[in-house]
């Protein structure tokens, strides 16, 4: 029998056929909590959701952040752009995808989950086949790859409504596990992208000319040389061969919760996707403009590169407010987040919050590029006292061999901190955390400042790197740990919606990273970088002794 068939005979009213702008795929009374229903009907629907949502999150996160890989192979092949113009690229997709994730985090309740996810997930398919077609060309104008990375910013979003539609299909008692699934596995996107691209840009899978290496490349399992054929076109179109299915799995195979808490006004399917679509506007509209005031001429204004924090902040202040303004179901899912505003907790959380998971989804949109610029070429004083930076140095590491591996860890051992902070305190753990990132940035900024003063930058590439992989471990840790002090210090009512607002600020951390290792390399100073972000770590771990573990501390040790 059918899930739909047995929701009818066990209980006649909650699919209503022929009622207007339902269908099966809408389900009008959902009780989890209570046992027989989970077991009967309730837990195979939410695990069919369940795994249809996960992937779909992957390849949003992939397509966010790709950028970070095709811009190396794009200075593997002499595309005529500046290393920090390459840059702005990571950073372009990371403030777009942040702000949209704001929107996004009420999509569920007034569009509905299937319709939500199906949409999202088919908007994807847009930056995806742009990229496909923008990179076959050389000649393809920098303007372009700026709005394929705007746009790219939709697999960012989709983290907030993502895991809002998960949390209504679940049991509180099992919910963790389910969204600790749908969160790990759809961060496991990141790794996924940078193993997956560099392989598929070898073989000419989509048809099209190739284009030759002038520099070495390389993949998981080895550099690929100068000379050699590639096919960068293939990052973009290979993710049509999951994102096809996946939207079709979303349409056939999800459901819309139409209770009173969850969805119970989204209309008709298209109307649901017009709201989806007024809301991302809104996101837009106010990341172009933070974009417009942020990035270099001709671009943008290009204010001065400290303007950017108080840029950020009108940023997000402007998308909830232009959002508070649109009439209908908004307006009340709105009153009821920013209750959280008027919690001191909040603003300390979304801080420390940001040395975790900022650091984490920054690093990975930059990590690739950053070992490219740094060791990929030779560093040489001229005659007339002058450090130039742009001769190739065919000793150094494949950036596209080795940046998976951060990610791949920081998503890896996230659980473990998580079960770590369940023992010890969430709190202590990421204070230990904390100590932990601030010496490795150091350790890292120490080696950066070397290798970039060096004609044989190879020489400091390995504990740039096992460094580098302590960085991503601790914020990977800190993630769960994190995850855990906010689920105790809020009350019940609050703790959702402060996670989907500390995620939204943290994702910021995918657009300042790129931005300020874009500044630093055209400034020669890339290490400025690290030891910046270890002030701002060493400002975290302050806040959290003050807040929650020292004599003074309010909650000790959540």
């Amino acid at each position: 029998m059918a899930d739909t068939d047995k929701l009818d005979a066990q209980h006649p009213t909650q699919w209503k056929k022929g009622a207007g702008d339902r269908s099966r795929a809408d389900i009008d009374t959902w009780d989890v909590e209570d046992d027989s229903f989970w077991e009967s009907t309730g837990k195979k629907i939410a695990n069919r959701n369940l795994w249809i949502s996960i992937p779909s999150l992957l390849c949003g996160f992939a397509v966010w952040l790709y950028w970070g890989i095709i811009t190396v192979q794009m200075i593997n092949l002499g595309f005529p752009f500046t290393k920090p113009e390459l840059f702005t690229l990571a950073a372009i997709a990371g403030l777009t995808g942040a702000t949209l994730r704001i929107p996004s985090s009420f999509f569920v309740r007034i569009a509905g989950g299937r319709n939500t996810i199906f949409f999202t997930t088919a908007l994807l398919m847009i930056p995806a086949i742009g990229a496909g077609f923008a990179l076959q060309d050389k000649n393809t104008p920098l303007w372009v790859f700026q709005i394929l990375a705007f746009l790219s910013g939709f697999g960012g979003g989709n983290f907030a409504s993502s895991m809002s539609n998960i949390s209504f299909f679940f049991p509180k008692r099992t919910q963790g596990l389910a969204l600790g699934l749908n969160a790990g596995l759809g961060n496991a996107g990141v790794t996924t992208m940078q193993i997956l691209v560099p392989l598929v840009m070898t073989v000419g899978i989509f048809g099209g000319a190739p284009m030759i290496l002038e520099n070495t490349s390389g993949t998981l399992i080895g550099k690929i040389p100068a000379g050699s054929e590639t096919y960068i076109h293939n990052a973009g179109f290979i993710w049509l061969l999951f994102l096809v299915p996946l939207a079709v799995a979303g349409w056939f195979g999800m459901n819309n919760i139409r209770t009173e808490e969850v969805s119970p006004q989204i209309g008709s399917p298209l109307g649901a996707f017009g709201k989806i679509s007024g809301m991302l506007l809104v996101g837009f509209i106010t990341a172009a403009v933070g974009l417009y005031l942020i990035l270099p001429a001709p671009t943008g204004v290009g204010l001065p590169s400290w303007t950017k924090w108080f840029v950020l902040a009108g940023v997000i202040a402007a998308t909830v407010f232009l959002l508070k303004l649109i009439p209908g179901d908004i307006k009340p899912n709105l009153q009821r987040q920013f209750k959280i505003f008027g919690n001191k907790h909040t603003w300390v959380m979304s801080v420390i919050y940001t040395m975790t998971f900022g650091s984490f989804i920054g690093y990975s949109a930059g990590f690739a590029l950053a070992i490219k610029v740094i060791f990929g070429f030779s560093h040489v004083m001229g005659a007339d006292g002058v450090m130039t930076h742009d001769t190739i140095n065919p000793n150094g590491p494949s950036a596209l061999m080795y940046a998976w591996m951060g990610p791949f860890i920081g998503a890896l051992i996230r659980p473990l901190g998580g079960w770590i902070s369940d023992r010890m305190g969430g709190a202590k753990v990421t204070q230990i955390v904390a100590i932990v990132m601030i010496a490795s940035a150091l350790g890292v900024a120490y080696y950066m400042h070397a290798a970039y003063q060096s004609a044989t930058p190879e020489e400091y590439f390995v504990p740039f790197f096992v460094l580098f992989l302590v960085l991503f471990a601790g914020t990977g840790i800190g993630n769960g740990s994190t995850f855990r002090t906010i689920a105790m210090v809020f009350p019940k009512e609050q703790a959702g919606p402060a996670l989907g607002w500390t995620s939204a600020v943290a994702a910021y951390g995918a657009f300042i990273i790129p931005k300020v290792f874009g500044e630093q390399i055209k400034a020669t100073t890339p290490e400025y970088a690290l030891y910046g972000f270890a002030i701002f770590y060493f400002i975290c771990l302050l806040l959290n002794w003050w807040y929650y573990l020292g004599p003074k501390a309010e909650i000790k040790n959540p």
